[in-house]
């Protein structure tokens, strides 16, 4: 169980601000955009030692990602290429501020940790879901048990980053067990999908 698969509860939180976007008639990709380049900002406000403006400027971020979908469903303006920029936009907001934190707040070995973890994490649904299948897919999100398989993905990483970040005035090493706990959770949770895929799939030979 995860938050990703508590998407219609997580969907009540946002969708206020993204009912706006939509009456504002805001194309779904440019809000895409603007959360890439607000999770860049944040990216190098971390690597510059701000990290709690960072921590805000990521939070801005992953609103407009979570707002981009509901805008795009709700103006029925959902495309297969808004799909797979979306995608590609929180790979690459990931990747650069995950980055940029374990960088400058740990140590070089924790920080690859952290980085390649999280990203297999997600990888290993879009390449199950290729090479295997999913159960179903409306409006534009795939559903299937995979999906709350794994307790630590991208929200839960960044739950912990933005609280990490909020209490780094207090203690500066905050941030450094935030990372580490980041890269032990995300590998463990990483495992728990391996783990599934080889159970339910393991012995399904291919002819």
């Amino acid at each position: 169980m995860n938050i990703t698969s508590n998407r219609e509860v997580l969907k009540k939180l946002y969708s206020p601000f993204g009912w706006l976007l939509a009456k504002a008639n805001v194309s779904p990709n440019l809000i895409t955009l603007s959360a890439v380049v607000f999770g860049t900002l944040a990216a190098f406000l971390y690597y510059t030692g701000h990290p709690v403006v960072g921590a805000f400027l990521l939070f801005v971020s992953g609103v407009l990602d979570l707002c981009d979908g509901y805008v795009a469903v709700n103006n029925r303006k959902a495309t297969k290429f808004g799909a797979v920029f979306d995608w590609i936009a929180d790979k690459w907001v990931d990747g650069f501020v995950l980055g940029s934190v374990a960088l400058k707040y740990a140590n070089p070995w924790v920080a690859l940790l952290a980085v390649v973890s999280t990203m297999l994490h997600t990888f290993i649904k879009p390449v199950a879901y290729a090479e295997i299948g999913y159960a179903e897919r409306t409006t534009g999100k795939i559903k299937d048990p995979l999906e709350s398989t794994g307790f630590f993905g991208r929200p839960e990483t960044f739950i912990v980053l933005f609280i990490s970040s909020i209490l780094y005035p207090l203690n500066h090493k905050v941030l450094t067990y935030g990372i580490e706990f980041i890269a032990v959770m995300s590998l463990l949770s990483l495992l728990h999908r391996v783990y599934y895929l080889y159970k339910r799939y393991g012995k399904e030979y291919e002819v």
